[in-house]
């Protein structure tokens, strides 16, 4: 027990700082590739730190050897979405709100594209819906419809990339971290830090997850709650500890991107795998956790809509996920 509390802390440790040089490094990725703030959170960002979780799905989908075990990839192409429209967004309102005073801000008014982060919300809410209702239904040509998914993210990047036309933002770039007295570090550096970056968030988060799961044995929790509740939080980490540090350097429009391009991820590539190797078909936690994510992001799309945010209104979000872990505690404790 000992050693598990030991390897938690130590995992959860190596993601922030590890998730530090990465943020830091795809920024000066981005900047290398002329790409502006959003652009490099949705697509960059989110890409690498999406992979860990990819991976969870595409392990336990592809190679798991029982229903359980492919239940698990399903669970976490459906957990990944939940967690990041309610936590995600919560944590950094409460760190933009937080942190208003040091970063000297007359407001705590969050300063970011709301159409864009609109839109995407919006296209986001589309494929979710498909998503949502495939699980509802059962055919047998629905493996095939795991192409849509895939061809749904190729096309928000696409999207994505044609419409940052404005090239790179005139905020100033700390130094590359490996490169800390080189005001242009060549470009073997910047994907050399990125990338050691990201093989250690993938193995920290991988060692918390494993954990995490380990003290929910020792603590007796159902293995329920463990998977759909606890086990997305942890695989979300690394993309929530992102949005913090973003918006501790006051780059919240990093931050949000970051979160939102997760969030396509989460919601085409995983989908798509879990489509192609099992019957995705939802039991009532699963259809839960879809309606509370749909709840949440026609809260979000609103308030991008209406053109202004302020950062105590993304608060009260991340309540959605406590309301969606006391629903899994009391079906399976009634059961």
């Amino acid at each position: 027990m000992l050693l598990t509390c030991f390897l938690f802390l130590v995992s959860a440790g190596a993601i922030y700082f590890a998730c530090e040089y990465f943020v830091n490094g795809v920024e000066w990725f981005g900047r290398k590739l002329n790409l502006g703030s959003t652009t490099t959170g949705t697509v960059l960002a989110a890409f690498g730190t999406a992979l860990p979780e990819s991976a969870v799905t595409f392990v336990a989908v592809i190679f798991g050897k029982s229903p359980e075990a492919r239940d698990i990839g399903v669970g976490a192409a459906l957990g990944g979405p939940l967690v990041l429209a309610t936590v995600a967004y919560a944590v950094v309102g409460f760190a933009l709100y937080a942190g208003r005073k040091r970063l000297k801000r007359p407001d705590t008014r969050i300063r970011v594209d709301n159409r864009r982060l609109a839109r995407d919300q919006s296209w986001f809410l589309a494929i979710f819906v498909v998503k949502v209702g495939l699980g509802l239904v059962a055919f047998s040509w629905k493996p095939w419809l795991g192409v849509l998914f895939l061809l749904s993210y190729a096309f928000y990047v696409w999207r994505e990339m044609r419409d940052d036309i404005s090239g790179p933002d005139d905020e100033v770039l700390e130094p590359l971290t490996f490169r800390p007295n080189d005001a242009n570090p060549g470009m073997n550096w910047v994907i050399l830090q990125t990338g050691l970056a990201l093989v250690v968030i993938a193995i920290a988060s991988r060692t918390f997850v494993w954990q995490l799961e380990a003290l929910g044995e020792f603590f007796h929790l159902s293995p329920h709650l463990v998977a759909l509740v606890l086990s997305p939080v942890a695989t979300e980490l690394p993309e929530t500890v992102n949005a913090l540090i973003w918006v501790r350097q006051g780059k919240e429009r990093l931050a949000l991107a970051n979160i939102s391009g997760a969030m396509m991820i989460q919601a085409t590539i995983p989908s798509s795998l879990a489509l192609f190797a099992t019957p995705w078909l939802f039991d009532t936690p699963l259809i839960v956790a879809g309606v509370i994510t749909a709840v949440a992001v026609v809260a979000l799309w609103a308030m991008f809509r209406r053109g202004a945010v302020e950062a105590r209104w993304l608060m009260p979000i991340g309540g959605l996920y406590g309301v969606f872990a006391l629903f899994v505690g009391w079906y399976f404790g009634a059961r």
